[in-house]
Order: C-alpha cells, then sequence, then structure tokens
C-alpha cells in the first residue's frame, strides 16, 4: 500500500513553517495516542503514521530530500537520505513535545526536576597540641548556602509553585538534531532545573537559598591530629529543589609546639643536661603534657641517648592507646666561666694525664679510626 504524502497527514501546506508543523504534529498526536486510544490497532497505525511524517517533515536534511523525492528519499530499504533505521524515535520525538502531558511514555530520561544535593564545604581548624591530646568543644562559623525560610526553599513566592519548564517539559535537557546525530544539552530556559519560576520569593530572588553564616558547636575527640577530618553530616550548603544537604568537613591541623614533637601517639623533646650531671648522674626535671616529672639519669650519661617515659605521649583517637614521651639529652659545654673554674677544669684534664682514652672511649676510637684512615692511603 502506498504510502500517504507527509504533508497531507499532519494537514499542513508545503510551505508550512517548522512551528506551524510541530503545532499541527501536537494536536493530533494528543488525539491519536495509544494512551487515549485504548489500544485500538487502526488508530495506532494512524499514530504511527503521524509520528513518521513529523519525523522526517521537523527535519530540514530529511525534509528537503523528501521535497526532491518523496517517500524514496526517506525511505531506508531504497537508500534514502532521511532515516538512519529503524524509523522514528518514539521517546525522542514525543518525550520531547508531551513530556508535560503525560508521564513519560518511552522518553529518555525523567521527567522530574533535577534536585542536585548541596555541595560539601570544609572548614580548617587550627589547634594546639595541648587541645588536640586533650580534645575540646569549639564554635566555629561557617559561610554558607541555607534553605530560604520564606519560601521553604522552593524559590517561589509564598502562595505560588514552580511552573513545569515549557522548553524541556520538565526533562532538564533539550535535544539539537544535526542531521543523523541527535546531541542532548542543557535546557537554556532552566538551567537544567525542569523548573522555571514566574513569581520568585522576594527573600531569596528565586534562588530557594540564601547566604548566611552559621554558628556550630564541634566537638573535638582527644588524640586528633594534623590531617585528621571530622564530618558532619547534613551541615553543608542545602540541596536544590528539596535535595538533601552537603556536609561539613571540620579539617584539624596542629600548630607546631614550643617544646614538643608529635609523631604518631609518641612525643619527642630534647633535654639540655649539665656536664656534671652527666658525668656523675642525678636526677632532671622534664616537662609533659601533665606536668614536670623526674628522670633518674645513670652516670657516664652521652649527648644523644633516649629515655622513655612510657605512658607520657598522647592517647590515639581510634584505638585508645597511649604512647611514649622520648626525652633526648643534649649535654651542655659550660659557659662563662670564671677563672677558678676554668683552672678546676684544667687541672681535671691534667689529672687524667695519659689515661684520657680510659675516660674518653668515643674520642679515641674516633680517632683511633682518622689514623687507620690516613695508614691506608699512605699505603
Amino acid at each position: 500500500m502506498s504510502k500517504r504524502d507527509y504533508y497531507e497527514v499532519l494537514g499542513v501546506a508545503k510551505s508550512a513553517g517548522e512551528r506551524e508543523i510541530k503545532k499541527a504534529y501536537k494536536k493530533l498526536a494528543m488525539k491519536y495516542h495509544p494512551d487515549r486510544t485504548q489500544g485500538d490497532k487502526a488508530l495506532e497505525d494512524k499514530f504511527k503514521e503521524i509520528q513518521e511524517a513529523y519525523e522526517v517533515l521537523n527535519d530540514s536534511q530529511k525534509r528537503a530530500a523528501y521535497d526532491q523525492y518523496g517517500h524514496a528519499g526517506v525511505d531506508p530499504n531504497r537508500g534514502g537520505a532521511g532515516f538512519g533505521g529503524g524509523g522514528a524515535d518514539f521517546g525522542d520525538i514525543f518525550g520531547d513535545v508531551f513530556g508535560d502531558i503525560f508521564g513519560g511514555g518511552g522518553g529518555r530520561g525523567g521527567r522530574q526536576s533535577r534536585a542536585r544535593q548541596g555541595s560539601d564545604l570544609r572548614y580548617n581548624l587550627e589547634l594546639s597540641l595541648e587541645e588536640a591530646v586533650r580534645g575540646k568543644s569549639v564554635d566555629i562559623r561557617v559561610p554558607t548556602l541555607v534553605e530560604c525560610e520564606v519560601c521553604d526553599g522552593s524559590g517561589a513566592k509564598k502562595g505560588s509553585s514552580p511552573k513545569t519548564c515549557p522548553t524541556c517539559h520538565g526533562n532538564g535537557q533539550v535535544q539539537m538534531r544535526q542531521g543523523f546525530f541527535a546531541v542532548q544539552q542543557t535546557c537554556p530556559t532552566c538551567s537544567g532545573k525542569g523548573k522555571i519560576i514566574e513569581d520568585p520569593c522576594n527573600s531569596c530572588h528565586g534562588q530557594g537559598r540564601k547566604e548566611k553564616t552559621k554558628t556550630l558547636n564541634v566537638k573535638i575527640p582527644a588524640g586528633v591530629d594534623t590531617g585528621d577530618r571530622i564530618r558532619l553530616s547534613g551541615e553543608g550548603e542545602a540541596g536544590e529543589n528539596g535535595a538533601p544537604a552537603g556536609d561539613l568537613y571540620v579539617q584539624v591541623h596542629v600548630r607546631d609546639h614550643d617544646i614538643f614533637q608529635r609523631d604518631g601517639n609518641n612525643l619527642y623533646c630534647e633535654v639540655p643536661l649539665s656536664f656534671t650531671t652527666a658525668a656523675l648522674g642525678g636526677e632532671l626535671e622534664v616537662p609533659t603534657l601533665d606536668g614536670k616529672v623526674k628522670l633518674k639519669i645513670s652516670a657516664e650519661t652521652q649527648t644523644g641517648r633516649m629515655f622513655r617515659l612510657r605512658g607520657k605521649g598522647v592517647k590515639s583517637v581510634r584505638s585508645g592507646s597511649i604512647g611514649d614521651l622520648m626525652c633526648k639529652v643534649v649535654v651542655e659545654t659550660p659557659v662563662n666561666l670564671s677563672s677558678r673554674q676554668k683552672e678546676l677544669l684544667q687541672e681535671l684534664e691534667e689529672s687524667m694525664g695519659k689515661a684520657s682514652s680510659k675516660h674518653s672511649p668515643k674520642a679515641q676510637g674516633f680517632f683511633d679510626g682518622v689514623k687507620k684512615f690516613f695508614d691506608d692511603l699512605t699505603n
């Protein structure tokens, strides 16, 4: 059976413009859409005929081929220039025109407005070592976007509501055809939201969100360290169109301490040690985060020796285990000596005599090594 003329099918003249063709198609499709014809086979065939005609006449390239060669110019079985295979795409055509009338019906993509979750936020929190080790509760001020209280986040003036976008019919995207190809793009009318606001809220100017600085109380657990993050769920920016808010991440940075250095759960510090205490031994007061403690120094302690104070470090925020305090002693050479003190040191040096190597084993070992090095060079 021969096909009817496409212009006749849509009831338009050959000189009809794109807008007139689309209007005619919309009127006929509403009348013969399968959702309304209740399975009538003859009317379903008529709808397919209408759909096929619109697919050709709404595409400038296919229409030109049809005007020049008739049905043969767009028949894929005859090598026509129009259809790329399979006839009209029901979802592309029907969804684009009737998305606001029939709820979906095979279109590509949803027909609901694009509700976007709010963005996550980051807050940099600086703490002292003592605050990080012990934990604390701190108030922070965070500039963010919150849901407009006047319009409850809709963006529309009180008593009104957003309308479905007439361009994309709530899809948020439009389809641009170029020859055989179809490209989906964000709808320029609603910017992908699927809805437009005809009467915007005076408070948020139609945005549904407003800038506000929130004050939040953050509980910092004991033992946090630089690089740790504390997540506050739902305290980020408010979402759009009723979508959930983002999260707030509090990024911890611990300031350098004047005495202690931290490595994991252990603390390290350098402790100056007098010449006489290093030689004779004794007790030394060393600082901890809980106060001073006495450290027993054994006789003949050399500089660089490490003393461990167990349980005087940091309690782990994850495992609960407690680290240690590592004290590195640094023997100080006496300065600003009086004449008498210098004489005493000189007498000490003389008293050691030739047996000085006995009293300074490291020095003797060093110089023996140097001597051997130069002997090897000359041999």
